[in-house]
């Protein structure tokens, strides 16, 4: 899977300008990125239903567009919501679209990995945010896809749920499948991602797996809580640094930063254990995925609407209702696409919008 220079306008408005990504089998691609980034318009072309207007794009050496109806069976899409008749059951739709596949995968064993069996014969309306996300991934999974897209797998998922998809992604990932993973949830993409693409403006401004990105972010340093005024100097020779990297953030509040070592940590402790000070907290950490996110959007001067890990769009929490806003006389969900099979995902009008629509999947022709 990969897209070289990729540009997506919608009139003179440019959504993904110059966009380059690859995934490979067996590995788990995150792209993340702020509300407007273009990474919904990027993914939308990459599973065919959206034309790039410059550059290229391959999916398992094809083209998207032009051979869609050749790999349409042999991806699986999972967006974040909608996409199921409402008063269809988890049981009714996975054997539904197993029918669309030449080699399917067993719907009442999906059915159980997502632990949707209490829930089988529940209408999709009645499910619960979470019960409806985990169908989605079950339905994406029917076609045993060589290439995997999930479009916020975890949204309104309760901790186990959590687990359950976490543990499916890693086996899917372990059969050989390229996953393709988009998540406002910087958390998970930690968990899961093999490689991360941070996308702002639609370009990216960085890549690299997520403990390369969070070293890059401010690595490693030792913290601690002390009465205010210690003398940094002493204590940056103690402890073999700069006195560059040792510093009293907040009064009380020290941190000394570089690779964090047992003897690092021992000279901290016995520096402070010489003079007798009185120390609380005394922790070692790491920066994290989301430091290095927010701190490389906010440089590319991208603003972050809402929460740093947070979605505009409205999602169901683990207890919650259905959240595609459909009525029980509503039908069907599905789009038109290119040589679209059966509940494809509707190319949105606007730039980096979700659009309202199910799991893309193909089939037989």
């Amino acid at each position: 899977m990969a897209c070289d220079d990729l540009v997506v306008r919608y009139g003179t408005v440019t959504a993904v300008g110059g966009l380059s990504l690859a995934g490979r089998h067996g590995q788990v691609l995150a792209v993340l990125g702020p509300n407007g980034a273009g990474k919904t318009s990027a993914v939308e072309t990459l599973e065919g239903y959206r034309r790039p207007d410059a550059g290229t794009v391959r999916i398992l050496g094809l083209d998207p567009v032009a051979n869609h109806r050749e790999l349409v069976g042999r991806i699986g899409v999972m967006l974040q919501r909608g996409g199921v008749y409402p008063t269809m059951g988890p049981r009714q739709a996975l054997h539904l679209f197993a029918r669309y596949y030449d080699d399917p995968d067993d719907p009442d064993a999906l059915l159980d990995l997502m632990a949707l069996g209490p829930v089988a014969r529940t209408p999709w309306r009645r499910l619960s945010g979470g019960e409806q996300q985990r169908l989605s991934l079950a339905l994406a999974l029917v076609g045993r896809p060589e290439v995997l897209f999930l479009d916020e797998p975890t949204a309104g998922v309760d901790p186990e749920g959590r687990l359950v998809i976490r543990q499916v992604v890693a086996d899917q990932r372990a059969r050989g499948a390229c996953v393709v993973l988009t998540t406002h949830e910087l958390p998970e993409a930690e968990h899961l991602a093999d490689e991360v693409v941070i996308v702002a403006g639609g370009r990216a401004i960085a890549r690299g797996t997520p403990a390369e990105l969070a070293a890059a972010a401010g690595g490693q340093a030792v913290r601690f809580t002390a009465p205010p005024g210690l003398a940094l100097a002493e204590l940056a020779r103690a402890t073999g640094v700069s006195l560059s990297e040792v510093d009293e953030a907040l009064p009380g509040q020290y941190e000394v930063r570089g690779p964090v070592t047992p003897a690092t940590v021992a000279a901290v402790a016995g520096w402070l254990g010489a003079r007798d000070l009185p120390v609380q907290g005394l922790r070692t950490t790491a920066a994290t995925l989301e430091e290095a996110y927010m701190r490389l959007v906010t440089a590319n001067g991208s603003a972050v609407r809402g929460s740093a890990v947070g979605n505009s769009t409205a999602r169901g929490s683990a207890d919650s209702g259905p959240t595609t806003g459909e009525s029980a006389d509503s039908g069907p969900t599905t789009g038109e696409s290119i040589d679209s099979g059966p509940t494809t995902r509707e190319p949105t009008s606007e730039p980096d919008q979700t659009a309202g629509h199910g799991s893309g999947r193909g089939g037989r022709r």
